[in-house]
């Protein structure tokens, strides 16, 4: 009697409750059934490989027990056969010297009787995908091709394309692919004829980059006797045969108008197709084979209009969601054609938010003047709906239909009627949607204002809408009593509002009122400056800055450019160029269409968005950098080039500290309003001013040029973490990945680059000189515009603590995503603090 295993420690895991254990039990009962001829012995095996298949479900490594599954693969039970196959199938390219052992059995199987287990074996020998055993796929291939079973055929024919993949030369050689396009033209079987010719554009698409030969071959694919042999056949097709012959069709070049008129007809029954891939394949035909044909071409339109209607209303959401972007798509080519349809993009109850807003969208680009008032009215009804994110959407629409309209009377007093909703989001969406019709409409600007002018600023707290609000009061001050008593009030809540955009914003209507009414905004610009110029934010202290140095210089010039005369906007910007579109338009049914952008921008790596990279260090560059690469501590230096300040204004800046990185203090001028601007005034306005006492001095915790290479350094936070950092930490990437898989996540967190900054990431090592001279060092560095990904480390002073940052950028939106992990998780915010501003200030300096 065999003596009885050992218990093996019981796996952490609740999936895997007995671990070797129960793969040693598994062995020892495959042993046994090996060439048993019991009359129980297929029930039997049929038992223990569902509890090997199980093991390998739970995650549990049963390649222990390889060889004996295949010593108990000798059974004519088709179950245990798919079980056995699916084995091996799983573990052949793990352990590819044990694979050899199941060539023997997989060719006997291949000459079986059952025609299901022919195939079976054919399709498990061509998954093993093992190059060593490229060489005993060939013959079984050649005989699959011609087998008397459709079954068989039909697996020969992927299999052909599976051994492409793994050996291209012994597929060429063997002249499957010859073998393939004869069985397509031949094989009375639809599937078997579907499957040969995928495998064929398969093959002839990857070997055209290196065969004239076989860019012949595509062009054959695509010439009239094949096109028309398989479009005879269709109806004899799978669904997804059917969208494969169809994207065939849709690349044929027809000789003269009878050819298309041919297709057309023998497709006509499939635009009424159950299936909706099936109705956007066959659509896609028609609408590129008569692109040339412009009358055919709007019929086509018209014609199908009411199958994708039809598959719009039925269906799941997914199903709407996919022919919307489709119809989206064709609406923005061709809107009136469906304007008289605008009835079935009205959304339903329970439509899926994104069902939701791309029937907004339709709604948005199909109005016009005879179907605009009943659309606009429908959608007021969903400014109050409970989905927050359609309702906003709802808003924007009736503001996006008002820009493309000549008469917006009506909608212009709906989007008023807004603004007397009890709701924030409402109030702040309406807003800005005034904003940018006073700006195509100034004519509207004394309705408009009637109606804002009553609207007090404490209850909007969006950031966009306050930053609209304050835009309509400098633009419009001269006209609204109250502006200047308003923006005043807001300049005294400065420190309350942290929006750098409403900051910005302040800033310039601030400026603009007191071109217009001097006298009553001489005291809000002053302090508005003064609070600018002491901003953490670089845009919002530059522009301070800017607007001071203009009123110094001459405040002729400054009016010049703060408020200039101004013409109505008559077209507002696309997101989409024309180009695009017809790009998206030519992938017409793909996921080009439902992604709204050509296929090269998500499927080339040098064109994707954020994507994840590997946690494993060895894929990327490790940042050795050489000594001449990397740049000091030390800061540089302020140049003393500024034209518009004297030397003595200069001087009165700041001071330089010694310990190598610059601190400098800023008083903002007590005459920010000085002599040159009083003598423009009239004596009766000079009377009316007030002297501005000097502002509080702040310490800055580096220097840099301002726009206008004034060395006046940017304030630092109120509160500044209290945290130094080794200037040489030493760390090696061992020990960096070790660390990196063992800590946990301390922060994870989005943050912005400037403009210069994504810029100057053409070349990722100037980022990674920036992030030295913080004394933040890069191990590794890899990726392709516009990502990029950077591992950071740096070291507590005087203490052995690192800190651990991936930083992922994206340079086409100016964001980093930050993951941060520390031996000190106390200090992980104070550090994620002091990464942020580094990074700010990349491309500044």
């Amino acid at each position: 009697m065999a003596p009885t295993a050992p218990t093996a420690a019981k796996s952490a895991s609740p999936s895997q409750p007995s671990g070797k254990s129960e793969v040693a039990d598994l062995k020892q009962q495959l042993r046994q059934l090996a060439g048993s001829r019991a009359p129980d012995a297929d029930d039997q095996r049929r038992d223990v490989f569902k509890r090997v298949i199980s093991c390998m479900t739970a995650g549990i490594d049963v390649s222990a027990a390889f060889g004996e599954m295949v010593l108990c693969s000798a059974t004519s039970d088709v179950v245990t056969k798919k079980m056995c196959y699916l084995y091996v199938g799983a573990h052949a390219r793990a352990h590819p010297d044990l694979a050899l052992l199941t060539i023997n059995f997989l060719q006997r199987d291949c000459r079986d009787q059952d025609p299901t287990i022919r195939g079976l074996a054919l399709r498990s020998l061509c998954s093993l995908r093992v190059p060593n055993l490229v060489e005993y796929l060939v013959t079984p291939l050649t005989t699959g091709l011609k087998d008397p079973s459709a079954y068989v055929r039909m697996i020969a024919a992927v299999g052909a394309a599976k051994l492409y993949h793994i050996s291209a030369t012994a597929c060429i050689d063997a002249d499957l692919p010859a073998s393939l396009k004869a069985l397509m033209l031949s094989d009375p079987d639809a599937q078997v004829v579907a499957n040969c010719l995928h495998a064929l554009q398969e093959i002839w698409t990857l070997e055209a980059a290196s065969s004239e030969a076989a860019a012949r071959e595509i062009e054959t694919l695509y010439s009239k006797p094949v096109v028309f042999y398989l479009l005879n056949k269709i109806k004899e097709f799978s669904e997804w045969a059917q969208c494969l012959v169809l994207e065939l069709a849709s690349k044929f070049l027809p000789s003269d108008n009878n050819e298309i008129f041919d297709i057309m007809n023998l497709l006509e029954d499939r635009l009424q197709h159950a299936n909706g891939a099936v109705v956007l394949a066959t659509i896609k035909v028609f609408l590129h084979l008569t692109m040339s044909m412009t009358d055919v071409h709007q019929q086509v339109y018209e014609r199908i209009k009411a199958p994708l209607l039809t598959l719009v209303g039925a269906g799941s959401p997914e199903q709407s969601y996919s022919v919307l972007c489709h119809l989206h798509l064709l609406v923005m080519r061709a809107p009136m054609l469906f304007s008289s349809d605008y009835k079935s993009f009205y959304c339903q109850f329970s439509d899926p938010s994104y069902v939701k807003k791309l029937k907004l969208e339709m709604l948005t680009a199909i109005a016009n003047e005879s179907n605009t008032y009943e659309i606009v009215t429908e959608l007021c009804e969903y400014a109050g709906n409970v989905d927050v994110p359609i309702a906003r959407e709802s808003i924007r629409a009736v503001g996006k239909i008002a820009l493309q309209q000549y008469d917006v009377n009506a909608i212009v007093d709906r989007l008023l009627q807004f603004l007397e909703m009890d709701k924030d989001f409402v109030t702040a969406e309406t807003l800005v949607l005034v904003k940018d019709l006073l700006r195509k409409y100034p004519q509207w600007s004394h309705d408009c204002i009637a109606v804002v002018g009553n609207i007090s600023s404490k209850n909007i707290q969006e950031p966009k809408g306050k930053a609209a609000l304050i835009w309509m009061l400098g633009e419009y001050s001269q006209d609204m009593h109250d502006a200047p008593y308003i923006l005043e009030s807001l300049v005294e809540n400065w420190d309350e509002e942290h929006s750098p955009e409403v900051r910005l914003h302040l800033l310039t209507a601030v400026m603009k009122c007191f071109f217009k009414r001097p006298p009553e905004t001489q005291k809000a610009l002053g302090a508005t400056l003064a609070a600018g110029l002491s901003n953490t934010h670089q845009d919002v202290h530059d522009r301070a800055l800017f607007y001071y140095r203009l009123l110094q210089y001459d405040p002729n010039v400054a009016e010049r450019v703060v408020n200039p005369p101004k013409q109505a906007v008559s077209v507002f910007a696309d997101t989409q160029s024309g180009e695009m579109k017809d790009r998206i338009f030519d992938e017409f049914n793909s996921l080009s269409v439902v992604y709204q952008k050509p296929s090269y921008m998500f499927t080339d790596k040098e064109h994707r968005g954020p994507f994840e990279y590997s946690e494993d260090l060895t894929n990327l560059t490790v940042g050795a950098e050489t000594t001449e690469n990397v740049i000091s501590a030390q800061r540089y230096q302020e140049n003393d080039n500024d034209l518009l300040l004297s030397t003595s204004d200069k001087e009165d800046n700041g001071t330089r500290a010694s310990n190598g990185s610059s601190t400098s203090t800023y008083n903002a001028p007590s005459d920010l309003i000085g002599s040159s601007l009083i003598s423009s005034q009239t004596p009766a306005e000079t009377s009316l001013i007030n002297t501005i006492g000097p502002t509080s001095s702040s310490q800055s915790n580096f220097s840099l040029d301002d726009l206008l290479g004034l060395g006046v350094t940017e304030s630092p936070a109120p509160s500044p973490p209290v945290l130094s950092l080794n200037s040489k930490p030493v760390l090696d990437p061992g020990t960096f990945q070790r660390k990196w898989g063992q800590l946990a996540l301390a922060l994870s967190q989005e943050c912005s680059l400037s403009p210069q900054g994504a810029a100057s990431l053409m070349n990722p090592q100037s980022l990674i000189r920036h992030m030295q001279s913080n004394y933040i060092q890069c191990i590794a560095s890899g990726g392709q515009p516009p990502n990029y990904k950077f591992f950071f480390y740096a070291q507590k002073d005087g203490a052995t603590a690192f800190f651990l940052v991936e930083c992922i950028v994206n340079t086409a939106s100016a964001k980093a995503q930050l993951k941060i992990k520390a031996d000190d998780g106390t200090a992980a915010e104070a550090f994620s603090t002091l990464f942020q501003s580094a990074l700010s200030q990349f491309g500044l300096s």
